[in-house]
């Protein structure tokens, strides 16, 4: 049975990496994972910005249907809520592959809400270690909220003092190892927290004064946030280490990506905007695949994908089945992941409460509304979403925005309650 290592960078920019063109030498593993598989160009994250798009890949469909992935993102106020988090009763990823025999595991972060009433081993997963919430500080492991946030398997566990993107690594090795040695097949989610902020690298230590706002406003640069990108290619070197070690390389499906675009200090080039944005910056991701059975090396495709598609793809790759009355909306990858040059059309579509944000991906084509704004771009050409066509082309405009308006009417409206948080705002920077 093919195993399946499913990894997820925290607001990774499209850029970063060396393979997506990035400036700095920051990605060696990933570059040679990368060489070794096939890097998706078209590929986009279902939101952007972090606890939507997790709710999608849990599920294998737009997180619209769900209240809880209406807040942009989940925060901490929501600990002790019935009602915002992954209901334990929906199927998920790791609960249809542990259906059909796999050994399932989260190491990283959750942020799908809070226990008791919802938290991973109520959503599929038989084992996991990692923080419930978003970021956390690297070394003393605290929330936005200023409370420790370290979990295993449903308890509070503290490792003071070792940096998280080791500790998740050193986990993840440690899976691999006890998966070799009993022989099940595995869902492994290495969920990292890393590069998200605040700026702490391993060799730097804890910031002083950090715990008591993660945000690190005041902090971090360029070179903070490249050297901890490196630390997190390392720690994804290691997991490929333990995946030779094993011999368990060929036959599993390794997955990269980050769950929405970049933010401050990342490199989207030549994308615009980043983390809370539907333009390109936002919602444009690395995806990259090694699956040495099945995918040629050192491919590329064209194929439009999101985040959801990979459920779709790991559940169809397992031989498991999905629940008929909760259809997945993702779609298969794996004939793309056999035929670099397939690239079938299919529409993608987003929304954000945020600025009222309404998007569109058919074919080159990207409709974009934004406040009380239009757009229409050809994102082939005009990745950077400079040249709007709406003027030029107003029919194409009108047949988008109804095939846009058609689809929202089959999602769950935005509740009114639902809270938009940004970080960072003019206030305490220009704008991008």
């Amino acid at each position: 049975m093919t195993n399946f290592v499913f990894i997820l960078a925290d607001d990774l920019g499209y850029a970063d990496l060396g393979c997506y063109g990035g400036r700095g030498n920051v990605s060696p593993q990933l570059d040679r994972i990368a060489r070794e598989g096939m890097r998706f160009t078209h590929g986009y994250s279902n939101s952007p910005v972090c606890s939507p798009t997790r709710f999608a890949l849990m599920t294998g469909r737009y997180q619209y249907h769900l209240r809880g992935a209406a807040e942009e993102p989940m925060t901490g106020r929501f600990r002790g809520s019935t009602e915002v988090g992954l209901p334990p009763s929906h199927p998920t990823l790791p609960s249809m592959l542990r259906a059909a025999g796999y050994k399932t595991s989260l190491v990283g972060k959750w942020h799908l809400g809070y226990p008791p009433h919802f938290g991973p081993l109520l959503s599929g997963y038989d084992e996991h270690i990692g923080p419930l919430s978003g970021g956390v500080s690297y070394f003393t492991h605290v929330d936005r909220m200023g409370r420790h946030d370290l979990m295993r398997n449903g308890e509070e566990v503290h490792r003071d003092g070792v940096y998280m993107t080791d500790l998740l690594t050193q986990h993840a090795v440690d899976t691999i190892d006890a998966r070799a040695a009993d022989g099940r097949p595995f869902l492994l989610s290495l969920h990292y927290t890393a590069p998200h902020w605040p700026w702490e690298t391993r060799a730097g230590g804890a910031t002083p004064g950090v715990d008591a706002d993660i945000r690190h406003l005041a902090g971090g640069s360029v070179e903070t946030y490249q050297q901890m990108v490196r630390e997190l290619d390392e720690g994804i070197g290691r997991v490929m280490d333990a995946l030779r070690r094993h011999d368990l390389d060929e036959d599993t499906l390794v997955v990269f990506s980050s769950d929405n675009g970049g933010e401050r200090f990342s490199d989207n080039w030549p994308l615009v905007g980043g983390k809370m944005d539907l333009t390109e910056g936002g919602i444009r991701v690395p995806f990259i695949a090694r699956w040495p059975r099945v995918v040629p090396a050192g491919t590329a495709s064209r194929q439009h994908t999101i985040t959801m598609d990979w459920t779709r793809t790991m559940v169809e790759a397992a031989g498991a089945a999905a629940d008929p009355s909760l259809p997945l909306e993702g779609e298969s990858l794996l004939a793309a992941l056999a035929d670099p040059a397939l690239a079938r059309e299919r529409p993608l579509f987003w929304r954000m409460k945020y600025r009222n944000q309404r998007a569109l991906r058919r074919g080159r084509f990207k409709y974009l509304a934004i406040d009380e704004h239009e757009y229409l771009f050809d994102v082939e050409t005009d990745a950077r979403e400079r040249a709007n066509l709406a003027r030029q082309q107003p029919e194409r405009l009108a047949s988008m925005r109804a095939e846009y308006d058609a689809w929202n009417a089959t999602m769950r409206p935005i509740p009114e309650e639902a809270r938009s948080e940004l970080v960072h705002t003019l206030a305490d920077m220009p704008a991008r």
